[in-house]
C-alpha cells in the first residue's frame, strides 16, 4: 500500500456522535499538525422533509449511522492519530492487529459525494427519454418505471411509476437508476 496517496477511509464511531467525532478530528488535524495527511472529513447526510404540527421542517437524515468517511494518506501517525480520537472505535477494513485499513474504491465514495451534491463529476448513463428503468435507492427501491424527462444538469431524471394503481413522476438521480433490459 503506498503512503502517498490521499484516498478515503470508513471510520466506526459510537452511534450518534459522528458529528462530534467530526469535530474533535478537524480539532486534531489543526492541534497535532497533520494538516499534511489528513483532508477532508465527511458526514454523509442528506436532507429529508418531516411534517410537525402541520408545518413543512427540514432535517438532516444520516445515511450511514455510526460511520464518518475520512479522506487522508494513510501514514502510521495519522492512522493512530485517527485511531485514538474520542469516539472512535476503528477502521472498517482493519483486520485488526495493527493491520492498516482499506481504503474505500473511488466508484463507492463518488456514489456517496453525489449524492450530497458534493461531486461535480457527471455520470454517463445507458439511458433515454421513453426506457425502462429499475429505481435502485430511497423509498421507490425496486421499482420499474419510464423515463419521462432527464436533466443532466442536476443529474436527475422525472420517472413515471405506478403507485397505488396511478402513474405517479417521481425526480430520482441518475445514480439511483438501472436500465431495465427488455
Amino acid at each position: 500500500m503506498e503512503e502517498n496517496n490521499k484516498e478515503w477511509y470508513v471510520v466506526n464511531t459510537y452511534a450518534g456522535h459522528e458529528n462530534r467525532v467530526k469535530e474533535n478530528l478537524q480539532r486534531r488535524i489543526e492541534t497535532m499538525g497533520i494538516e499534511d495527511n489528513l483532508f477532508r472529513i465527511l458526514v454523509a447526510e442528506e436532507p429529508e422533509i418531516e411534517f410537525k404540527n402541520g408545518k413543512k421542517v427540514e432535517k438532516m437524515r444520516n445515511l450511514f449511522p455510526g460511520y464518518v468517511f475520512v479522506e487522508m494518506i494513510m501514514t502510521d501517525e495519522a492512522w493512530y492519530i485517527v485511531r485514538n480520537t474520542p469516539g472512535v472505535t476503528g477502521f472498517i477494513g482493519s483486520s485488526g492487529g495493527g493491520a492498516k485499513p482499506f481504503p474505500v474504491s473511488p466508484d463507492e465514495i463518488d456514489s456517496i459525494l453525489r449524492r450530497m451534491g458534493l461531486s461535480d463529476r457527471k455520470i454517463t448513463v445507458n439511458f433515454k427519454v421513453g426506457d425502462r428503468v429499475k429505481i435502485l435507492n430511497g423509498p421507490f427501491s425496486g421499482i420499474e418505471g419510464t423515463i419521462d424527462q432527464m436533466h443532466d444538469d442536476a443529474q436527475t431524471a422525472v420517472v413515471l411509476t405506478i403507485l397505488f394503481g396511478r402513474e405517479t413522476p417521481t425526480e430520482i438521480a441518475y445514480i439511483d437508476l438501472n436500465k431495465v433490459e427488455a
